[in-house]
């Protein structure tokens, strides 16, 4: 129990001697602190001693606790675990923290298929499919399939056949030359699979033997003047060369690695990784922590390797760091545990090595001179954006991850549903989820939302269910992850649909409220329980509420304006003779939109990929006798 049941000396007389995790709560019984020990008794003593130097951070701390409590566990190597979960859980208070929850993108080859498919993916799973990755950013990823499509004619398609049931017709990149139409038997199983091996070796970093093939192929066109092609071959090879480039990098061996540097200055700190995969850079990624000036280099490292590497898709088989971090042993152990072979944290003294872990820190120091101001001042706009929600709803804890939804529609058609999703004040877009209305016909929003919402949530109940059945009842996907907050764009109807969908489903943790507007379409106040609390519209919490706001409405609308086009598309372009798949698809591809095709003179019409002088004067005839 908290408050005077609880005596700090007297409970501190009855810790064991043994290693486990100890929690702090503060006055609300929030946790503030969490922490591991190798044995529980002397650890969590210190804490409470006035010889033991603390940090003014921990000095804090120790004030505003009430009580404590503690897990015992049967290693050093368990707590070090159970600490990273329950610090990523709660994120406490006085604890470093990560600031970012990024989701990098990988590259999947799904071997498991009789033709496998090449795609981007931002979560890697044991199911057998070939990964590469992680790449610094999605523009990245896209760059490279469509060098594989256009080098290898390796599909990417979400087609589904098998050797020997095959589909009736090709798909658009038959005709645009990026695919040998497996799908319909025009490629054998043996040769396409053969063009996999190869896209495989290219995202291993073997460029040359594919190079000097395009060449050889550049030079047989060029012979025989197919110009179109050697240029075609020309740009190819300079693709796959900026590729090389940017991942270029001494290769001591074909090893695995992640470099981190780091620079910190008073309380600021960042991180910097660099993604070394197969003796090549492949991407980079950089992190900002709060540290407390008197915190040391290696427990600054130990913190964040616990937390960076806890849950992330994948760990590499060597981590090169400038000095050796707190529970360097352990943390290799924990490592190894997680990948399932050994996994090695060293500091290179000497030579090429030390100059890359130099190189990591030298950019660590640069961010650190260019985002530093901007993102402290980010950073506490946001926490005071979320600390005065909580304030004006009367939470217990600060709403670490909010939910908003919105419906779109035009005069009751093409119903469509957003949701957005904002953790610890920031949009956190790979969690964003459209949904296409089946149920609904006309414009009935609060139909519209009752379906989305029960979709939503239903989802993430199988999704917890399903984790908790394979034994991964830690595991939270974009559906399983609950929010603390629901912000439902409209009054007292739309928080009725959410409040009653919520209880069908058995659902009491979460907090709805709705974003009451003023004439201007800003949000005024918030209706909570039949209540409307009114927002200062010079507060923090205002700004973050009207992002938000703005954002579940782009969101919807884009959504929208994307099915509406390709709705035009089929019912317009569909009715041009002579204007196929390819064409229409290439039309709306340069002149991304039907008005600008419909304004388009005859030259223009003519210089688009697939139009002949013929299709283009259809085309052109088409929108002058309408």
């Amino acid at each position: 129990m908290a408050g005077s049941a609880f005596v700090i000396q007297d409970e501190l007389q009855k810790l064991p001697a043994m290693p486990g995790v100890y929690l702090m709560h503060g006055p609300k019984d929030e946790i503030l602190y969490v922490g591991k020990a190798k044995i529980l008794k002397n650890r969590v003593k210190q804490y409470f001693q006035k010889s033991y130097k603390k940090s003014a951070r921990i000095q804090q701390m120790v004030s505003l606790v009430e009580r404590f409590e503690y897990i015992v566990v049967d290693s050093e190597l368990e707590a070090l675990i159970l600490e990273s979960n329950l610090i990523k859980e709660y994120k406490p208070r006085y604890n470093t923290l990560l600031k970012d929850d990024k989701n990098y993108p990988y590259i999947k080859i799904s071997m498991d298929e009789d033709y496998p498919r090449v795609f981007s993916i931002r979560k890697r799973k044991n199911d057998g499919a070939k990964y590469f990755g992680p790449y610094a950013s999605s523009e990245q990823v896209n760059e490279v399939i469509d060098l594989l499509r256009k080098t290898f004619h390796i599909r990417n398609c979400s087609k589904f056949f098998k050797e020997g049931e095959l589909l009736e017709r090709s798909c658009i990149y038959y005709d645009m030359k990026q695919c040998d139409a497996p799908c319909i038997g025009r490629q054998g199983r043996e040769e396409y699979l053969f063009r996999v091996s190869q896209a495989v070796d290219f995202l291993n970093g073997k460029y040359e033997d594919i190079v000097r093939e395009l060449k050889r192929k550049m030079s047989k066109a060029s012979d025989n003047l197919d110009f179109e092609s050697a240029m075609e071959y020309r740009d190819l090879i300079r693709s796959i060369e900026a590729v090389q480039n940017r991942q270029k990098i001494t290769a001591y061996d074909q090893e695995d690695r992640d470099i981190i540097g780091m620079r910190r200055e008073w309380s600021d700190c960042v991180i910097q990784i660099f993604f070394v995969r197969d003796g090549k850079i492949i991407g980079r990624d950089h992190q900002f922590m709060e540290i407390d000036r008197e915190d040391e280099d290696q427990e600054i490292l130990g913190t964040f390797i616990r937390q960076y590497y806890n849950g992330t898709p994948f760990i590499p088989r060597e981590i090169w760091v400038q000095t050796e971090p707190e529970d360097g042993k352990l943390l290799s152990q924990w490592l190894s545990k997680v990948k399932g072979r050994k996994v090695t944290i060293c500091t290179p003294q000497l030579g090429a090595k030390e100059k890359l872990v130099e190189l990591a820190t030298t950019n660590a120091g640069i961010l650190m001179n260019r985002y530093r101001e901007k993102y402290r001042e980010e950073h506490k706009k946001t926490n005071k954006a979320i600390n005065e929600l909580q304030e004006l709803i009367g939470l217990e804890k600060s709403p670490v991850r909010i939910e908003s939804y919105d419906i779109s529609n035009t005069s009751g058609a093409l119903n469509v549903g957003s949701m957005v999703v904002y953790v610890n004040g920031r949009p956190k877009s790979n969690d964003y989820r459209k949904f296409r209305i089946r149920s609904v016909q006309g414009p009935d929003d609060y139909a519209s939302m009752r379906e989305m919402l029960e979709r939503r949530f239903e989802h993430g109940l199988k999704e917890s269910a399903e984790n908790l059945k394979n034994g991964k009842s830690d595991e939270l996907g974009s559906f399983s992850s609950f929010p603390d907050l629901i912000l439902m764009d409209g009054g007292k109807g739309q928080v009725n649909v959410c409040e009653e969908v919520l209880e069908k489903l058995g659902i009491d943790t979460i907090t709805v409220c709705g974003m009451i507007k003023d004439d201007n379409h800003r949000t005024r106040a918030l209706l909570y329980q039949g209540k409307e609390l009114p927002i200062d519209m010079r507060g923090e919490a205002f700004k973050l509420l009207t992002r938000i706001q703005d954002e579940v409405h782009r969101f919807a609308i884009e959504y929208h304006r994307s099915l509406r086009q390709k709705d035009q598309v089929r019912s317009i372009l569909d009715d041009i003779p002579g204007v196929g798949l390819v064409r229409k698809k290439a039309l709306i591809k340069h002149f991304k939109d039907i008005d600008h095709i419909r304004k388009a003179n005859l030259e223009e019409l003519s210089s688009c990929p697939h139009m002949d002088q013929n299709s283009a004067q259809k085309v052109y005839d088409f929108f002058r006798s309408k």
